[in-house]
């Protein structure tokens, strides 16, 4: 069990790395030549230029101003300054509704903290359980907490009072922030610019016709059904081979860069091998063998443009449909076209930068099977990493280390090594384990085939939440206390193991305070230096970068890491509700985290992050369900320990809660979500009627006409014309049909025309 030493000893080592990072993050960020990696926002937006510095040649690189490294930390409350309002006009509201998750956790949890230490603490520390207890390891620490309160006491009745009030002031912070964001959404929504997926519907699973292409059967379902309304289309290809081509050719152009750089420099032709990677094999002239290959790429790039342009099978059975106005496409996007609710299925279409193509060549009768199959392999990825976990609560005590490494007796024993092992490495070595798991995940999601960035990310999410929740709170609690107290449980008669898993279960806040304080404190400092990409931008700008254009393409100023930031706030935010009633030491460390991670962000968010889609805060729903989760198991875990403490039928004055937080979620998400998920006809028609009142001359099938077609063609020399089908004039669109098939009156005279 770690002391108050080992806790220490953790908070000293990671504030000094906290500091060391902000303190390398406020050196770069004033450097010239590092205002790229720290300013890219601007940059994107047009609104900044490389700084100029009069004087010595080295200020052009280096800062020479000493009275800038004076105010190192003044971009904190620069951070602070800009109002929310303008925040959202700058990086969008998904941005702003992910800063203020931090927010809520602060709302909740700042009170918790001065009710629990004013109530809880005296109230855990005047209890002698621990003392008289026999062959227990514990610290002064878990004499704050609620297993030093001796059985039967009367003192537990607090623990039950101020349950209720936790629970009924979370209700009334997420209320609030459910109502704030709500309200926020609609807003936005109501002041956003025109966007093509405002007027365009995703539409799926499109039936075979025998008769017509698919993108004639599209034009002709929607002038017969939407003839008021309709006004184009975008189908979708299989572009994915074609994809993959670009993307080879582009990076085999930074390597042609690369050394046609090189050999402007030093006038010697530059070799490399033909290996993999260029380790092995035999020596050619670089230049010439990335010409070689680029023109080899380009042909198979026209060979596989030409097969997609005519190839039927190329086509997938979904398109992008406009309509002529938002209220139209409302209505089309949430009503059901078709009497089988199987075909013709509408959803509103992601932004165009939002759209995810690899998923578009699924078929769409397998997507079931797909989640079924990743739903099999999320619980046994998650079952089976048990054992990783396992293992890291082994080094969370030192006999735990010495049964697995005996050899490492002699230099465990060392006090300062002692206390760096027990309240650092766990916490770290756990960090290193989840480093590659959010990939996993992400890979799991794109097999779902989801249509979108914005829908895998937070599916993603989920899938983190839901492993975080069994394997990160329930394996550390349950693992950690049967592997640390093993001999114990095997020496007690059956009867008395309840009673010592709920002595065990509070003491296991000292593991996650070190968690928290690596994962936390640390890791957001070292968000805010930005490591990797400056070491990227620097690599790009000495061999790549020629011109401006390509300065401005090196730049990666990122975005928020939504499928693993979230969820992992979430654990926090969970930490923070199950233990406010059992062990407040740890509330603490969670604000402290909170506020920092606040103030870091909003930097981000300001000066670095470009958002790489915007939904309006459409993820607020996920938010608030998880809270209520961590909510509704901080309750049954505080139940079922007041359930060994000897206090009668008292515990049962706590069943009602979980029912009230049920009832609670089931509220707000009647009063919420379908502000989420729908877009009111009002609005729609609002913003339509001013549209037409300011713009009435404004040629939106020019607009849209190109917005859903894949980026490989619009960034090729093939006529667009190819890849683009519209409407005629006639509400009737002619077909490849025989017409004595559907009607002796209907006249199709006129062909099907694609754009000019």
């Amino acid at each position: 069990m770690a002391s108050l030493r080992d806790i220490v000893t953790s908070a000293s080592i990671n504030l000094l790395s906290a500091f060391g990072f902000l303190m390398a993050f406020a050196i770069l960020r004033i450097q010239p030549f590092n205002d790229r990696v720290y300013f890219p926002r601007w940059y994107k937006k047009g609104t900044r230029s490389s700084p100029t510095r009069s004087g010595a040649y080295a200020s052009k690189f280096v800062n020479l101003d000493c009275r800038t490294y004076l105010n190192f930390l003044n971009w904190m409350p620069a951070a602070l300054r800009m109002p929310e309002p303008e925040l959202i006009d700058h990086a969008g509201l998904d941005s702003v509704a992910y800063i203020r998750i931090y927010l809520l956790g602060l709302k909740i949890f700042v009170p918790l903290a001065v009710l629990s230490f004013m109530v809880l603490v005296p109230v855990n520390w005047i209890g002698d359980t621990l003392e008289r207890a026999k062959d227990l390891n514990f610290s002064n620490i878990d004499k704050l907490s609620i297993s030093n309160v001796p059985d039967g006491s009367k003192g537990f009745w607090a623990h039950i009072v101020m349950s209720y009030v936790f629970s009924f002031w979370t209700f009334y912070v997420l209320y609030s922030e459910y109502k704030v964001l709500a309200t926020m959404r609609a807003d936005y929504l109501a002041s956003e610019t025109r966007r093509p997926d405002q007027f365009t519907v995703l539409v799926r699973n499109i039936p075979p016709d025998p008769d017509e292409s698919v993108s004639e059967h599209v034009q002709h379902f929607f002038c017969v059904n939407h003839p008021d309304h309709y006004l184009t289309h975008q189908i979708v290809y299989n572009a994915n081979k074609l994809a993959s081509l670009v993307s080879k050719k582009r990076d085999l152009q930074n390597w042609y860069i690369y050394y046609q750089n090189k050999f402007e420099r030093t006038s010697k032709r530059p070799l490399t091998k033909t290996g993999f990677m260029g380790l092995w094999g035999t020596k050619v002239d670089a230049i010439d063998d990335y010409t070689s290959q680029i023109q080899k790429l380009n042909e198979e790039e026209a060979v596989e443009r030409e097969r997609v342009k005519k190839d039927p099978d190329a086509i997938v059975p979904a398109a992008f449909v406009s309509f002529k106005s938002r209220w139209a496409a409302a209505v089309c996007a949430q009503t059901q076209l078709c009497r089988n609710p199987t075909l013709w299925l509408t959803e509103w279409a992601p932004e165009p930068r939002d759209v995810y193509w690899d998923n578009f060549a699924i078929p769409y009768f397998e997507l079931t099977i797909r989640r079924l199959i990743i739903a099999v392999a999320l619980f046994f990825l998650i079952f089976f990493f048990m054992i990783p976990i396992a293992f890291v609560q082994s080094l969370a005590n030192i006999e735990g280390i010495q049964k697995v490494f005996p050899f490492l007796k002699p230099l465990i024993r060392m006090e300062s090594v002692k206390s760096v092992i027990q309240g650092f490495l766990p916490g770290i070595v756990l960090k290193i384990f989840l480093a590659v798991l959010p990939q996993i995940l992400m890979t799991m999601s794109k097999i779902e085939g989801y249509p979108s960035i914005s829908a895998l990310d937070r599916k993603s999410a989920a899938k983190y939440h839901m492993f975080i929740l069994v394997n990160i709170f329930l394996g550390s609690i349950i693992t950690g206390s049967a592997l640390q107290q093993l001999k114990t449980f095997i020496d007690l008669p059956p009867t008395e193991i309840p009673k010592t898993v709920g002595v065990y279960i509070p003491m296991k806040a000292n593991f996650f305070i070190t968690y928290i304080m690596v994962d936390g404190w640390a890791g957001v400092a070292a968000e805010s230096l930005r490591l990797v990409p400056l070491v990227l931008f620097h690599l790009k700008n000495t061999f790549l970068v020629k011109t401006e254009q390509d300065r401005y393409e090196a730049m990666e100023p990122g975005s928020i890491d939504f499928p693993v930031g979230e969820p992992r706030i979430q654990l926090y935010i969970l930490l923070g509700l199950v233990y406010a009633p059992i062990s407040p030491f740890l509330l603490p460390f969670i604000i402290i985290f909170l506020a920092f991670a606040y103030v870091v962000f909003r930097n981000q968010v300001i000066n670095v992050y470009d958002p790489k889609y915007e939904s309006a805060a459409a993820f607020w729903p996920d938010v608030h369900k998880r809270v209520v989760i961590g909510l509704f198991i901080s309750q049954l875990l505080l139940l079922g320990l007041l359930s060994t403490k000897k206090i009668g039928r008292n515990h049962f004055a706590l069943l009602p809660l979980p029912v009230l937080t049920i009832w609670f979620f089931l509220y707000c998400k009647g009063r919420f979500e379908s502000g989420f998920v729908r877009f009111p006809l009002q609005e729609a028609m609002v913003k339509d009627t001013l549209e037409r009142a300011t713009e009435p001359q404004f040629n939106l099938k020019a607009y849209l006409k190109d917005a859903y077609m894949h980026p490989v063609f619009k960034s090729s020399d093939v006529e667009k014309s190819d890849f683009t089908f519209e409407e005629e004039k006639s509400p009737l669109v002619a077909t490849t049909r025989v017409a004595s098939k559907l009607s002796p009156d209907v006249n199709f005279s006129s062909p099907v025309q694609s754009d000019a």
